[in-house]
């Protein structure tokens, strides 16, 4: 009697205690301090969705979500992953969830494969819902989510945003990342790019057309893309599609597939299997790189294989097929059966006929081998002898570029980095800093720990010499208050530019935070002023910038100004007398541009003094110029900047008192700490920067002749 009572009484003590190192059974949510082993799994509420540890390869394994139901060929339908180029060990991998908030995936090795790099005082849990969503949250909400993260796929009402993309996986058995990826570029559109290892293009949509003949708009501040479960897309480019099926509520999933183009699939819950219900890209020969480097896409459209065949290039050796060998005339002397022996008799079985052929050596001249031996010993040497020259030539050569970059980097101050040297310094373009109509900028580390600030133009066309002949004259450019240019990449399609990294940021970025006083503020406007004024005067190259505006003044950590992104502005000749009117299209930021631009008049360095005077009444104000605007209809460009201005200029000529005026336009972050005769002076340089007469407006040397005296 006493052994069956202490044998209940163990089992009910051994299930009261929580679990140490694994959940016990399939359930959707993990606790804090406990993990997931390789043969546990979360399972949805609804039974759905699946989470855990995935077989990808022999003794390989990546944490995954998948529908929990296979298809018709037994095969798991993945979504997700999080370690898919390092997948784990199959045993002692787990997946923990750690007292300080953060969930790793450790390897049997026990080093950390993949984290989610989070922190919370509050207990986590982690949880899979029945929209397929991974979310690590405590009481005040989610920290992190699959859905942020996605890897080649989306689910209904996951969006795609700025922050991520979809990259396709290598092949259909080997999910590692591949070389397609769909992104929202630098100009807000959503597309398809091509990386290959030795080169890279966007592909979709097409390249050839602008955005708007696309039917894509760029005019969107917060990129988003998403699909609900009917079947509807939508984009904030304005692209947006049905699904054929549409209205039919079933599973979805929108994939980028290995071969590089992105498609709807709908789930037939009958059958079990996925069908496409919408694709990106109808002509699959459109997809760059599909068929490989060496190889030539066909289309098919018969047998079960209908669509695309990769084959090789026209011309490529193929010894499969019969192929014939030209003889010397003196060879061949005769055939022992003749045709006219042989006849023209067609019986109906088919017969070989053998012709023999006698070969006769032909007497062989002396002098004439001799000849024949010398000509081609001394052709021989001959070619030997140039190809030494040729390579001789050839080291003197590039030891001649060698030492000319050497001799460019001693002079113009900056050299040329290698596109691996800037992939590795910005660990694979990581962290973005800015963007702008030009291009994107990156924070990165350089060899000799120096931080820079990497720019990846997205316009750049031209060719090697042409682009360093540009970059060398902007290298020699040097001005306490113009950034510092330390050297550029120029590989295939790839043009960048590095910079010296200024810790304080933008002056727009500093303007919204309110963390510039009116010393500040004045020491950046005469500081902004010489910089423009050595551009456009003291240059051996006239220099318009075109784009003068707060994200382009940057301050270093004693908040001194300087301009950049002058570097991709107007080349103009001192010969010129100032004027270029060769511009093919509109430069600049709409909110801060001269009405020479929509008014197509020549351009000359007054533009940049008309940016300069925006720019100088939004630090007075703490008013941007593109929430000045609203009023009236027209060009909404051109209308914004002159709200601004006016604005000034009716508070000025309203009030006669100079100080009741400048006390209603003044930034309320500075009202009652700045000098208001300092002030007066500066709003009125500024009043006379933006006249809308170029001709009436100061240069930027007689603005510094008014400010400095103050």
């Amino acid at each position: 009697m006493d052994t069956p009572i202490l044998i209940l009484l163990i089992s009910l003590l051994l299930s009261s205690l929580p679990p140490l190192f694994s959940i016990p059974s399939p359930q959707d949510t993990l606790p804090t301090s406990s993990s997931l082993s390789v043969s546990d799994v979360l399972i949805s509420a609804n039974g759905t969705f699946s989470a855990g540890f995935y077989n990808v390869g022999e003794n390989a394994y990546c944490f995954s979500i998948w529908f929990t139901e296979p298809t018709s060929d037994g095969n798991l339908t993945v979504v997700w992953m999080a370690n898919r180029d390092q997948p784990v060990n199959g045993k002692r991998s787990k997946l923990s969830l750690l007292k300080s908030g953060n969930l790793i995936l450790t390897d049997a090795a026990q080093f950390t494969v993949w984290s989610t790099n989070t922190k919370s005082i509050s207990p986590l849990q982690l949880q899979l819902l029945y929209t397929g969503n991974l979310v690590l949250r405590n009481q005040n909400g989610s920290v992190w989510e699959s859905f942020d993260s996605p890897t080649d796929t989306l689910l209904p009402n996951q969006a795609l945003t700025r922050n991520s993309k979809l990259v396709s996986s290598r092949s259909h058995k080997n999910f590692s990342s591949g070389f397609y990826s769909l992104f929202f570029d630098y100009d807000n559109v959503l597309r398809l790019l091509f990386d290959g290892a030795e080169a890279s293009s966007l592909y979709w949509p097409d390249p050839g057309l602008v955005s708007w003949q696309a039917g894509r708009s760029t005019y969107n501040n917060s990129p988003t893309a998403a699909f609900n479960s009917s079947g509807y897309f939508r984009s904030s480019d304005h692209f947006k599609f049905n699904a054929s099926d549409f209205g039919i509520e079933v599973w979805r999933r929108l994939r980028i597939d290995a071969d590089g183009n992105v498609r709807l699939y709908s789930l037939d819950e009958g059958k079990r299997i996925w069908t496409v219900s919408w694709q990106a890209i109808s002509q699959p020969c459109k997809i760059h790189g599909v068929c490989g480097s060496n190889a030539m896409c066909n289309y098919v459209h018969q047998g079960e294989n209908a669509g695309r065949e990769c084959s090789c290039l026209p011309g490529s050796p193929s010894f499969g097929d019969p192929f014939y060998l030209r003889l010397p005339k003196a060879s061949v002397t005769f055939y022992e059966n003749r045709t006219q022996e042989i006849g023209l008799h067609c019986p109906r079985t088919t017969q070989n006929l053998t012709l023999d052929r006698g070969y006769k050596k032909p007497k062989q001249n002396g002098t004439l081998q001799f000849m024949v031996w010398f000509a081609s010993a001394f052709g021989g040497f001959e070619i030997i002898c140039i190809c030494f020259v040729w390579l001789l030539l050839y080291k003197t050569q590039q030891r001649s570029s060698e030492n000319t970059q050497n001799y460019l980097q001693v002079v113009s101050g900056f050299r040329k980095f290698t596109y691996a040297e800037l992939k590795k310094a910005t660990r694979n373009f990581r962290e973005e800093i800015g963007r702008g109509g030009s291009g994107i900028v990156y924070k990165g580390v350089l060899s000799d720990r120096r931080v820079a600030a990497i720019k990846r133009l997205s316009e750049a066309n031209q060719g090697e010499a042409e682009f360093f002949a540009e970059v060398s004259i902007i290298g020699r450019v040097n001005h306490m208050n113009l950034i510092e240019i330390w050297g550029y990449c120029v590989e295939g399609n790839h043009r960048l530019l590095v910079y010296e990294y200024m810790e304080c940021g933008s002056l727009g970025e500093n303007l919204i935070s309110g963390t510039l006083d009116w010393e500040k503020r004045f020491d950046i406007a005469v500081g902004s002023a010489r910089g423009l004024a050595y551009l456009h005067e003291e240059c051996l190259e006239w220099v318009l910038h075109c784009d003068v505006k707060p994200q382009n003044i940057l301050l270093d950590s004693n908040f001194q100004s300087k301009v950049s992104d002058f570097g991709l502005s107007k080349l103009v000749n001192r010969g010129g007398g100032g004027n270029n009117s060769s511009f093919s299209r509109v430069r600049g930021t709409r909110g801060y541009m001269a009405p020479e631009w929509i008014s197509n008049l020549p351009i000359t360095s007054k533009v940049d003094v008309y940016s300069y005077g925006v720019v100088v009444l939004e630090m007075v104000t703490g008013k941007s110029p593109m929430t000045m605007g609203g009023q009236g209809s027209g060009n909404t460009g051109e209308m914004e900047q002159r709200g601004l201005v006016k604005w000034v200029r009716e508070k000025m000529n309203g009030n006669g008192e100079n100080e009741l005026w400048l006390d209603e336009i003044i930034d309320p972050v500075m009202k009652g700490k700045c000098d208001l005769r300092k002030m007066g002076i500066l709003v009125q340089v500024a009043l006379e920067c933006v006249k809308e007469d170029k001709d009436a407006r100061p240069t930027m040397s007689q603005v510094i002749e008014r400010l400095l005296p103050h």
